[in-house]
């Protein structure tokens, strides 16, 4: 099971960063050991002093393929879920400064919350997802999946042509701007639309 995540895939987000807009999908990976299921609290890492949420609509791939062509691209997934993809922006921050992957920013253990999934079918527009999260009852990011760069589909096109894609891999598929920091002491809660998620207690 891969965990594929797409960087900088709103523009929002990619300019609050002051990130240049990519001309092609950003893709960087997690292990399994970064899955955060069942609402479990999140333990600060002691190797960072600013943790930051960046929460995003995560696709369940259902079968086997690769070089998948856009007119079945829609059928690699019957599930979404949501998402947190944890940073420790400080880290990541010395590392793209050096040049360095970001590994060791956004690949830690339990950096990638995940919710229950949810049929796509029972979602009422794909291509037009609400969702967004709060910090102690407070809304703090907002996002719709139709101001995303690079769809759905064309995210699994693109993976498709370098990594065979895999029954049960997640695609985190980017955060919409309003990330910013947590302390020990948050809970974060998330939502697709009106349905609650996910929620996950700093600790």
């Amino acid at each position: 099971m891969k965990i594929i995540c797409i960087g900088r895939n709103y523009q929002q987000h990619a300019l609050e960063l002051n990130n240049p807009v990519p001309s092609s999908p950003m893709i960087f990976m997690k292990p399994s050991t970064a899955l955060l299921v069942n609402n479990k609290p999140l333990y600060y890492p002691e190797f960072t002093k600013d943790l930051h949420y960046e929460v995003e609509i995560v696709l369940k791939i259902c079968k086997n393929g690769r070089h998948v062509d856009p007119e079945f691209a829609d059928s690699y997934y019957e599930q979404v879920g949501l998402g947190i993809d944890f940073t420790a922006r400080d880290l990541q921050n010395e590392l793209k400064a050096k040049g360095h992957p970001w590994e060791l920013a956004k690949a830690f253990d339990n950096s990638a919350a995940i919710s229950d999934f949810v049929d796509k079918k029972d979602i009422s527009t794909k291509d037009s997802i609400n969702f967004s999260l709060q910090k102690n009852g407070e809304m703090v990011q907002e996002g719709n999946t139709k101001d995303l760069i690079f769809s759905f589909n064309t995210l699994i096109c693109y993976i498709s042509k370098y990594f065979k894609l895999h029954v049960g891999d997640l695609i985190y598929t980017g955060t919409p701007a309003g990330v910013g920091p947590v302390k020990i002491g948050d809970t974060l809660t998330g939502f697709i639309g009106d349905r609650q998620m996910l929620t996950c207690e700093i600790k």
